[in-house]
């Protein structure tokens, strides 16, 4: 059986994916040709996330004309990071990040390898600012920079498609999301993502010092992907691979050691300041604790909530960990890799509107079921609309606004919706006949497609046969 027609096609197996189909003509016909057409599923895909990429870029426009005024950047929806940061942090001066403090700034709050594209943009910025002395500098960095975010996206898009082989079409899920057209631009985000995405890839491909060079640059991006190791190390334990887990985890380590120690080496405070910003800020907007406060509830003081915050968290992460070892037939590695970020946002301090984006490209290969994903996908636009219109009034008397208290419940259905979704996912494990990546067209002895040198391997530990 060839590749081509090996594949799952979601317009014959999802009712959501079939009716949307209908755009561009209806399902995949039973006798239609496969593997003709110049589009692959590859090429349709990159259209895809560049259209909705461009698209989440246009909505920007009321904020680039008016220069990211308050509140219309808020009421607007619009609101970006990235514009500001160009003077605060000291970029449009020629301030190097983490060597050097502007006056009256504070050091950058981003892991090194964010720190390095941002300067590297920021260059980019100046030199054109040189030629135009005119230029709008903040615009112009905010442009390059969402240019320059473009492959990163694209990446994450073409690794998911290709993690799974027989199922490409998944990562639609990926390049048509509504939070990446909502929030794609708000951050510098996408550079950790198509890095994680790529390491996933790679792990599938049965590479995985490769895949621990690429997990090293996404943590050197961002803090989230150090999450992975801890499910690769239990399914690995469990399925006798710890030799390719040794092998991803000196590569990840040697990489992220790489990116960071001439920084950290440099100006120790400096490169510091993003772990010590982390740890000394209180409840903030999105998370469950500031939620709790805004209805009423104890505010708890940094030190303690840094200790319940991790306590969760640990406690949740055990949890899937059991869920790991336990289960009757050994879990996929991209679902316990979604359950552990979600437990990790659902836990955190903060949940900025962009941090959605982290879990979408382990939707995709979690649980690549449209429905549950637009479910969930309309907790997260309806969360997002709630934070810019609550920011809007904040801290302005008398000023148009989302109230606290309706800010907090919808605080409590992004969390909600989240949890939900990772419910889907636990049943999926302790009922493998539920996930639609292991019935669906997949040939019986794939246990865990793209779970490279796990598909297949079996269950080492003493108690796996009895469970099952």
């Amino acid at each position: 059986m060839s590749a081509v027609s090996s594949r799952v096609v979601p317009s014959r197996s999802d009712s959501v994916a079939a009716s949307g189909s209908m755009i561009i003509g209806g399902p995949f016909g039973r006798f239609a040709r496969a593997g003709s057409s110049w589009w692959t599923p590859i090429r349709v895909l990159i259209v895809m996330a560049s259209a909705a990429y461009a698209l989440g870029f246009l909505l920007d426009y009321p904020c680039m004309s008016n220069g990211w005024a308050s509140p219309d950047r808020y009421e607007h929806l619009c609101y970006s990071d990235i514009p500001p940061l160009y003077s605060l942090r000291g970029f449009a001066d020629g301030y190097l990040p983490y060597l050097q403090t502007p006056p009256d700034g504070q050091p950058l709050e981003y892991p090194v390898l964010i720190g390095v594209f941002m300067q590297i943009v920021a260059w980019f910025t100046r030199g054109v600012n040189a030629i135009v002395p005119d230029l709008n500098a903040p615009l112009a960095f905010f442009v390059i920079t969402v240019v320059a975010m473009l492959p990163f996206l694209l990446m994450a898009v073409i690794a998911t498609a290709r993690t799974v082989r027989a199922r490409p079409w998944d990562a639609a899920i990926l390049a048509l999301a509504p939070s990446v057209i909502l929030a794609a631009t708000i951050n510098w985000d996408l550079l950790a993502i198509g890095l994680a995405a790529v390491a996933i890839a790679l792990w599938a491909r049965e590479k995985p010092g490769w895949a621990g060079v690429f997990l090293g640059l996404a943590i050197a991006a961002k803090f989230y992907p150090l999450l992975f190791l801890g499910p690769l190390l239990l399914l690995c334990l469990r399925a006798g691979q710890m030799r390719a887990f040794a092998r991803l985890l000196v590569a990840t380590i040697i990489t992220w050691l790489v990116i960071n120690l001439p920084f950290a080496i440099a100006n120790t405070e400096g490169w510091s300041y993003f772990y010590t910003f982390s740890s000394d800020r209180g409840a903030d907007f999105g998370s469950l604790w500031y939620a709790v406060d805004l209805w009423g509830g104890p505010s708890i003081p940094t030190e303690t909530l840094n200790v319940i915050a991790l306590g969760t968290l640990l406690l949740l992460c055990a949890g899937i960990g059991a869920l790991i070892l336990f289960a009757p037939l050994r879990p996929r590695l991209a679902p316990m890799l979604f359950l552990v970020v979600a437990a990790f946002l659902i836990t955190n301090k903060v949940y900025s509107p962009q941090f959605v984006l982290w879990l979408i490209p382990l939707a995709a290969l979690a649980r690549p079921k449209w429905r549950d994903f637009l479910i969930w996908q309309f907790a997260e636009v309806a969360y997002f609309v709630a934070v810019w219109w609550y920011l809007a009034g904040f801290g302005v008397e008398d000023a148009r606004g989302m109230t606290p208290e309706w800010y907090a419940f919808f605080i409590f259905v992004h969390i909600g919706a989240t949890v939900w979704f990772s419910a889907l996912i636990v049943r999926d494990a302790l009922y493998p006949e539920f996930d639609i990546v292991r019935t669906d067209g997949i040939p019986a002895d794939r246990d865990d497609p793209g779970g490279g040198v796990l598909d297949g391997a079996g269950d080492r530990l003493p108690w796996s046969k009895v469970l099952g």
